[in-house]
């Protein structure tokens, strides 16, 4: 049965895909669809050799970018008959432990789950209602990110509130970018030629969404998301981490509801809350008080995470840098880990610097810690996990 699967990964500003030959591991076609939402976005598919198609936004919506998708494939090709389409889904909840068929049961979950991933579940949705509509027969799957987190520990996931809330309400911490760390994880081992099961890793995923996940023995044993992806690093327009009274403090002196502050901080948050966009690009490109300080603030929060998980794990192996921001952004990678020489941990300027697509060691060869930049294959991952349940 093994033939071609094509991946939907909807983000919460953009839509990855690919076309997978299972059988070659070859990607006949590839796109994104980038800036959903903002007056400048953009459609790139790639199929063959050729140029690729380029489509100009704006894409107002998700819906949208998906049904540009599908013309993209219309215009250049390749035919779209695949054997069934993966997606991606951020939050599981405890109910979704591995990769499922979706049925209307399925995503009935998926949208009760909807307020602990307000950015996520709903247009991971809208890919899988646009992707059963064109594919009808076609067995579609759902990877969930929290899946992989769920290793985590009752002192890791256990927040200190009411027993209520833990109990009834079903407050814990969950964790997510669990399909990234999967499959970086297993490539980390490769490179360094050790077994999985005994390295201990920091992953730090770096894109629009941000987090770190430590890693021992191929489980999750702690990450910095949380009950939602709103928990841990300074992200695109997320904020992360803030004091947890803020909410109760805005309704008290601007008589701020509870769902227009949790939008701000999800929405309107992170780096473009510091540098006014939340594109990491544009902020290195500028040399102003707001980008240095949105710069700062940023790695700041990245390097104090590495240091708490470096005193969880008690010894660490590999420190990897994975996502858009984490594979090019070569100065993220060393403000992020700068100071942390005491503990084995170092970039060389000289490979760190050097651009390229591969998976590779930004470490010096003798460091004690190696840092790592490896690409993530979330597609490829999604793939394997869905071709993995409709059988071979």
């Amino acid at each position: 049965m093994a033939g071609r699967i094509l991946v939907l990964n909807t983000g919460s500003s953009s839509i990855k895909y690919e076309l997978v030959d299972m059988r070659t591991r070859e990607r006949p076609a590839r796109g994104l669809v980038e800036r959903i939402g903002e007056e400048r976005g953009r459609l790139t598919h790639h199929a063959g050799d050729g140029p690729p198609y380029v489509r100009e936004g704006p894409f107002p919506g998700h819906g949208e970018g998906l049904d540009a998708v599908m013309e993209a494939f219309e215009v250049a090709g390749p035919e779209l008959d695949p054997v069934a389409v993966g997606h991606r889904v951020v939050h599981g909840g405890t109910r979704f432990t591995e990769a499922v068929l979706i049925d209307d049961q399925v995503i009935g979950a998926i949208e009760e789950l909807a307020p602990l991933a307000p950015l996520h579940n709903p247009v991971n949705l809208t890919g899988i209602q646009v992707a059963r509509t064109a594919f009808p027969g076609v067995p579609q799957v759902a990877v969930f990110d929290t899946a992989f987190q769920l290793t985590l520990p009752p002192e890791a996931y256990t927040y200190a509130v009411p027993r209520d809330w833990r109990e009834r309400l079903g407050v814990r911490r969950f964790g997510f970018h669990g399909t990234s760390c999967a499959y970086v994880s297993r490539r980390a081992a490769a490179l360094l030629g050790r077994d999985l099961a005994g390295l201990n890793l920091i992953v730090l995923h770096l894109g629009n969404g941000a987090s770190a996940t430590a890693i021992s023995g191929g489980r999750s044993v702690d990450t910095s998301m949380g009950m939602t992806p709103l928990e841990g690093l300074v992200m695109g327009t997320r904020s992360g981490d803030v004091d947890p009274a803020l909410g109760g403090y805005l309704a008290r002196v601007d008589g701020m509801d509870a769902r227009r502050a949790e939008s701000a901080l999800d929405r309107h948050g992170g780096l473009l809350a510091l540098a006014g966009t939340g594109d990491m690009r544009e902020v290195r490109a500028r040399d102003d008080a707001e980008a240095r300080l949105a710069l700062a603030v940023y790695t700041r929060r990245i390097r104090k995470y590495v240091g708490a998980y470096y005193a969880l794990l008690g010894r660490v192996d590999a420190i990897v840098f994975t996502g858009g921001v984490g594979e090019h952004d070569a100065a993220t990678r060393a403000e992020s880990l700068a100071g942390l020489d005491r503990l084995g941990i170092a970039v060389d300027p000289a490979l760190n610097a050097a651009a390229s697509p591969d998976e590779r060691a930004v470490s010096p060869p003798d460091a004690e810690v190696a840092v790592l930049v490896i690409p993530t294959d979330e597609e490829w991952e999604i793939a394997c996990q869905a071709l993995a349940l409709i059988g071979s």
